[in-house]
C-alpha cells in the first residue's frame, strides 16, 4: 500500500510523503494504545473545566449527591475541582468499599479541616492510614473504649442522666429547647469520662478557667460544621490561599481556642500525676498520658497528638448523641401513634414506679427500633467521613485510580426504596423481629460506619442515646412548644456539616409522669 502511494506522487515528494504517512500511522497506533489503556470509569455528569461538578452541589451536599445518584446509578464518579470523587449509594457498593476493598480505602484525603483543626492530621479521624493511625486505633479500641472501661464509667452516665432529668422536671410546663439540655447531658458525660470533670458549668476555683461553658458548647458545634463543610480550597488547591468562604480563618481561630483549653487540661492532669504517688488513672486523659509513655510504642506520640486524641474523644462523644435523640423526639412528635406505642412498652416492661436503667434496654425492642429508624432517616454523618484510594482497584467492574476520593452515602442507602418499604416514612415497626444491628456488619444500616475506619466509640454513643431517649419518653408526656400548634408546624430541615443536626431546634413542653426522686442512686 505504501509503495503504491509512493508511485502516485512525484519523486521529489516521496520522502516527505513516506514520513508523513509513517507519522500518521504512529499517531493512530498510539491513540489506539492509549484508548485501550484508558480506565473504565464509573458513570457521572460531565465536569466543567476547573470547577468540575461543584456547580451541581447545593447547600445540602448529601441531598444533591443523592439526587445525582438516582440518575447515574449506585456507583458514580464526580469531579470536585481537581479531584475525582467516587460515590457508593447502595448496600452492594457500601459492602464493596467498606469490606471487600476496605484496606484499599483505609486512608483519608488531605483536607484543610484535618490540617488546621486536628494538629496537622494527628487525630483518629483525619490521620492517614499507617503505623501512627494503627497504633491510635489500638489504643482507642483496647483501652479507651473497651467493654471493661465503659462499664466502669456507668456510674457517671447514671449520675448525669439523673441530673438531666431533674433539670427537665424543674422546667415542667414551660417551653424548652431540647437540644440545649441534650448537648449538656452528652458533654457532661463525656467530659467526666475523658477529662475527669465537667466544663459546662463553673465550679469553685474556676475563676481562671480558660473557657466559659457557653464557649465550650459553641466550639463543639463549630468543629463539626467546619469538618464537614465543602471548602473550595480542598477541591481547587490553587485557590486555597484566597480562603474564599472564610473557612480556613475560622479553622485557625477555633484551633487556637481548643489548643488553649487542651493545654489547660493536660497541665491539670500532669500536676495531679506528679503530686500523687502511685497515681491511678481515673479518666481517659490519664489513660492516654500513661499509654504514650510506653517505651514499646511503634510510633512516639507527641504532646500535640495527645491533644488531638483528647479533642476527638470530646467531640465524637457529644454531637452524635444529642443530634440523634433530638431527631428521634422530633419524629415522635410528628407520629403520635409511635409515641403511644413507645410509652406503652415502657409502662408494661418498666412499670410506673421507677426510671429506665441501661440493663433494661435489651427488654425494650420498640425503643431500640425507634433509635434504629431515626438513624436510618437521619444518620449523623450521611456520607460518612471521606476516604481515599491508596492504590488502583476495581469496584463493580469499574476502575478506581489511586488517589480517588470516596464517599459512602449511608443516607441514600437508608432511603433506598429497594431496601425499605415507604422509605420516607418514620416506621419503627420495620425493625421489629429483624436482626439488623449498628455494629458495621449490616450494610443497610451504618450510622457509625464500618471497617477499619468505623467510629471506635459507637458502643458508648449507642448506650447514651438509648438510655436518654427511653427515660425522656418514660418520665414525661410531651407537647410541642413555642408557636407550634401541631405536628404540621414542625420544621424538619437540616444543617450540613460533619454531623447533620436540625436547622430549627425542637421546642417542647414536658409534663412529668415520674418524679426524679424515684431514680435509683
Amino acid at each position: 500500500m505504501l509503495s503504491h502511494c509512493m508511485n502516485a506522487v512525484p519523486s521529489s515528494w516521496a520522502a516527505p510523503a513516506a514520513l508523513a504517512l509513517l507519522g500518521l500511522a504512529t499517531l493512530l497506533l498510539v491513540a489506539v494504545a492509549r484508548r485501550r489503556r484508558s480506565p473504565h470509569l464509573p458513570p457521572g455528569p460531565k465536569p466543567w473545566p476547573i470547577i468540575g461538578n461543584l456547580d451541581l452541589i447545593g447547600p445540602l451536599p448529601h441531598r444533591s449527591i443523592h439526587d445525582l445518584s438516582r440518575k447515574y446509578g449506585p456507583i458514580m464518579l464526580l469531579r470536585f475541582g481537581s479531584f475525582p470523587v467516587v460515590v457508593g449509594s447502595s448496600i452492594e457498593m457500601a459492602r464493596a468499599f467498606l469490606r471487600t476493598n476496605d484496606a484499599a480505602f483505609a486512608t483519608r484525603p488531605k483536607m484543610a479541616s484535618g490540617k488546621y483543626t486536628t494538629y496537622n492530621y494527628s487525630d483518629m479521624t483525619w490521620s492517614p492510614y499507617g503505623p501512627y493511625w494503627r497504633q491510635a486505633r489500638k489504643m482507642f479500641l483496647t483501652e479507651l473504649f473497651s467493654a471493661r472501661r465503659l462499664e466502669s464509667y456507668e456510674y457517671i452516665r447514671v449520675a448525669e442522666l439523673r441530673l438531666f432529668l431533674r433539670e427537665i422536671f424543674d422546667r415542667r410546663g414551660k417551653s424548652i429547647v431540647l437540644k440545649d439540655y441534650l448537648s449538656d447531658l452528652s458533654l457532661n458525660v463525656i467530659s467526666r469520662m475523658v477529662l475527669g470533670r465537667k466544663y459546662t458549668q463553673r465550679l469553685p476555683g474556676d475563676e481562671n478557667l480558660v473557657i466559659t461553658p457557653e464557649e465550650f458548647r459553641k466550639m463543639i458545634d463549630e468543629l463539626f460544621f467546619l469538618n464537614g463543610a465543602l471548602n473550595i480550597g480542598d477541591s481547587i488547591p490553587w485557590l486555597e490561599f484566597l480562603d474564599l468562604q472564610g473557612y480556613i480563618k475560622r479553622m485557625k481561630a477555633l484551633s487556637k481556642k481548643f489548643d488553649r483549653f487542651l493545654e489547660h487540661v493536660l497541665d491539670e492532669h500532669e500536676r495531679k500525676r506528679k503530686g500523687t504517688e502511685n497515681h491511678v488513672a481515673k479518666d481517659m486523659v490519664d489513660v492516654l498520658l500513661q499509654l504514650v509513655e510506653d517505651p514499646n510504642l511503634e510510633v512516639k506520640v507527641e504532646r500535640h497528638g495527645v491533644k488531638a486524641f483528647t479533642q476527638d474523644l470530646i467531640a465524637g462523644g457529644t454531637e452524635s448523641s444529642a443530634v440523634t435523640v433530638e431527631w428521634a423526639m422530633s419524629e415522635l412528635m410528628k407520629n403520635p401513634e409511635a409515641l403511644r406505642k413507645a410509652t406503652g412498652e415502657l409502662d408494661e416492661v418498666i412499670g410506673k414506679s421507677r426510671w429506665v436503667e441501661e440493663k433494661d434496654m435489651g427488654n425494650l425492642p420498640y425503643i431500640d427500633a425507634i433509635v434504629k429508624e431515626t438513624m436510618r432517616l437521619h444518620p449523623v454523618a450521611p456520607m460518612l467521613t471521606p476516604r481515599m484510594a491508596r492504590e488502583d482497584c476495581k469496584i463493580a467492574g469499574y476502575d478506581i485510580p489511586k488517589g480517588t476520593r470516596a464517599l459512602v452515602h449511608v443516607g441514600a442507602i437508608g432511603r433506598d426504596p429497594s431496601l425499605w418499604d415507604e422509605p420516607e416514612e418514620f416506621r419503627p415497626e420495620r425493625f421489629l423481629g429483624k436482626d439488623i444491628d449498628v455494629k458495621g456488619q449490616d450494610f443497610e444500616l451504618l450510622p457509625f460506619g464500618s471497617g477499619r475506619r468505623m467510629c471506635p466509640g459507637y458502643a458508648l454513643g449507642y448506650k447514651v442515646i438509648r438510655s436518654s431517649l427511653a427515660n425522656l419518653l418514660h418520665g414525661f408526656e410531651w407537647n410541642l412548644g413555642g408557636s407550634m400548634k401541631g405536628p404540621g408546624d414542625l420544621d424538619m430541615d437540616e444543617i450540613f456539616g460533619l454531623s447533620t443536626p436540625k436547622k430549627v431546634p425542637l421546642e417542647v413542653v414536658a409534663e412529668p409522669r415520674l418524679s426524679p426522686d424515684m431514680y435509683a442512686a
